[in-house]
């Protein structure tokens, strides 16, 4: 089995103001989809762009780290068995949530697995 990360960009959802609920709905029965196939790892979106930076002595400013126009809006962490898996579980959710998805697949660590 592999992990993957399927994330989209802060401001990708393109949603009218009415259609929010309905969106959600369908990211909830995505997820709702996932944890019953026994794939779902963990996955969340942000309230804002406001990071902190939190350096190697503890000193923590205000971020980011370095300035970018495309920041991290939302992810989920699935394990399935290949790419393609991925790649479709990736559609669900892209369709679900109205916007493109990227998917990385995390580098296998047994150390970093529960």
């Amino acid at each position: 089995m592999a992990r993957f990360i399927i994330s989209f960009n802060d401001g990708d959802m393109q949603v009218a103001d009415d259609e929010w609920q309905q969106v959600a709905d369908e990211s909830h029965a995505v997820v709702a989809e996932a944890k019953a196939e026994g794939i779902w790892i963990f996955g969340g979106g942000f309230h804002s762009y406001d990071p902190v930076v939190v350096t190697e002595d503890g000193l923590v400013t205000r971020g980011p780290i370095t300035k970018s126009d495309v920041v991290l809006g939302g992810f989920s962490v699935i394990e399935v068995k290949d790419a393609q898996e991925a790649y479709l579980w990736a559609a669900k959710i892209a369709k679900s949530c109205r916007c493109r998805q990227e998917v990385r697949e995390f580098i296998d660590d047994p150390e970093s697995i529960n």
